[in-house]
């Protein structure tokens, strides 16, 4: 049920007691974790605690990755999936699409590009891994082309050597198929 379907319950809201729309709102908000995290962000922390969450990303992949050199195609893929996935949450929480385009360069450029096969199962996840290293960065590229010109400016090289690193890969074949640029 969407709100805007409810025009009468919408004033029905907005004609509550203060005190009882501050009950149902913190309710609600109690039921969202990402939506709690979001609205400490916004009414609590300002932009040196942006630039700490930045950080804090950035020392835990870094401390991941020795270990990620070590592990087979599947494994890996689990990894970094987590590594994007945290990054994703950080954009939920914070809103900051430059932040969001950064760390994942950040993180598509630091990882390993080639894993050990795992010989057990029947999915070759070095494939998959790859299918999911190049989805991730044209997501990414995408993003990148909606920020501002001047950021744009500051990322583009950080971004082109992502770009040079993918094509002097083994994902070069997969990433021209994709119709992933070579530089931007």
């Amino acid at each position: 049920m969407k709100l805007a379907e409810h025009k009468n319950l919408k004033i029905a809201i907005t004609d509550l007691p203060i005190k009882e729309k501050d009950k149902l709102l913190l309710r609600l908000i109690a039921k969202d974790k990402v939506l709690t995290e979001h609205l400490h962000f916004k009414l609590l922390e300002d932009e040196s605690d942006l630039d700490y969450r930045k950080e804090n990303i950035r020392h835990n992949i870094e401390s991941q990755l020795a270990e990620l050199k070590k592990l087979n195609a599947k494994e890996a893929l689990a990894k970094v999936r987590k590594m994007i996935t945290l990054v994703n949450h950080f954009y939920k929480v914070t809103k900051d699409s430059i932040g969001e385009v950064e760390l994942k360069i950040f993180v598509l450029s630091v990882i390993p590009v080639e894993y050990k096969k795992s010989f057990f199962g029947y999915r070759d996840f070095g494939i998959l891994f790859s299918s999911f290293y190049i989805k991730t960065t044209q997501v990414t590229i995408n993003k990148y082309k909606k920020l501002h010109e001047d950021l744009q400016f500051d990322l583009a090289e950080n971004l082109n050597q992502l770009l040079s690193k993918i094509y002097s890969s083994k994902l070069a074949p997969l990433a021209e198929s994709s119709d992933l640029p070579k530089e931007i």
